[in-house]
């Protein structure tokens, strides 16, 4: 049953004017519920006796077998765990209630025209399970996030060693709004770290867990389970067990291996990387191509021959 928690992400919800993050799995007749107000962690686990026992217990007219009403139970339920719109919650009034440590989350709905009766009477939950599900595939979301960054920084000096490398054949920019500085990633972050940071006012109680962060979440939950997950093409981090297999950026291109003040140079460091033994630049890497004047008589004879086969075969007349 925890494994199954592990593919699902938490999502921020509100329960009876209370703003928690949630994490529910409902199966044929058993759930497990997850409470969060990011300083107690609670929980709930079901199996079939005992949803039969409470169901009993608390709609004293109701004979029927768990399998006969756990699906509305779980239809009543499921909107209150997750960040569906108010409408969609309208079948069933919920309320949250405090006992010291304990937590109850109370609903009341109606089944076969009669009222149906539920409590999630959730316990604290032990520390190694908040690390399970929440510490620990967090940590390691960051750890790919961050990788991610040092990935970009990486491709931005590639771009602007093949930039200048266009510029130095004649290459002219036709548009000048088009223009850009060559990325320094040392001032970038102390750009970032003093001035958008502050403006973005996140604090550390904040609930924000939206979907990319969601789908993040369930990549590496489900890494770590050793599921298997379709990746769409973005996606380049791999991640086994609860390990982060790092993607290496070639020693060349690593951005964290520059000193400070030197990313004016960082254009000429990355054209001696994409230059042939010949000493002239490659460019077959780049799917676009810019048409650049010809300043040598070795390149316009080059052009002359690629010109004569294409007339061989009848493209030009």
């Amino acid at each position: 049953m925890e494994a199954a928690l592990f593919a699902l992400p938490w999502m921020p919800v509100n329960i009876g004017g209370s703003d928690l993050l949630a994490k529910a799995w409902f199966g044929d007749t058993q759930y497990r519920v997850l409470l969060s107000d990011l300083s107690t962690v609670w929980e709930e686990e079901m199996n079939a006796d005992d949803i039969q026992s409470r169901a009993q217990d608390l709609n004293k007219r109701l004979r029927a077998p768990t399998k006969a009403f756990f699906s509305h139970l779980c239809s009543v339920a499921r909107p209150s765990f997750s960040s569906q719109d108010d409408d969609q919650t309208s079948a069933a009034h919920v309320a949250l209630e405090r006992h010291g440590e304990n937590l109850t989350v109370k609903l009341k709905s109606e089944l076969a025209g009669l009222p149906f009766y539920w409590e999630f009477r959730c316990t604290t939950t032990p520390v190694s399970m908040v690390c399970r599900q929440l510490v620990r595939p967090l940590l390691a979301v960051s750890r790919v996030l961050q990788q991610q960054v040092e990935d970009l920084a990486a491709l931005l000096a590639r771009k602007d060693a093949e930039i200048q490398d266009y510029q130095e054949n004649g290459a002219v920019l036709s548009r000048a709004r088009l223009q850009t500085e060559p990325f320094d990633v040392h001032q970038y972050r102390e750009n970032f770290f003093t001035q958008i940071v502050p403006q973005m006012g996140v604090t550390l109680d904040s609930l924000g867990f939206d979907s990319e962060l969601q789908a993040l979440y369930m990549a590496v939950s489900s890494e770590k389970t050793g599921q298997k997950r379709k990746r769409s093409p973005d996606s380049s981090h791999a991640l086994e067990g609860n390990d982060i297999a790092e993607q290496h950026v070639p020693e060349k291109l690593q951005i964290t291996d520059f000193p400070t003040g030197v990313a004016s140079s960082l254009a000429s460091q990355e054209q001696n990387c994409v230059k042939g033994s010949s000493g002239r630049p490659l460019v077959a890497d780049s799917k676009q191509t810019v048409p650049l004047p010809s300043t040598a008589a070795g390149s316009e004879e080059r052009s002359t021959s690629r010109a004569k086969k294409k007339k061989a075969v009848g493209l030009f007349r």
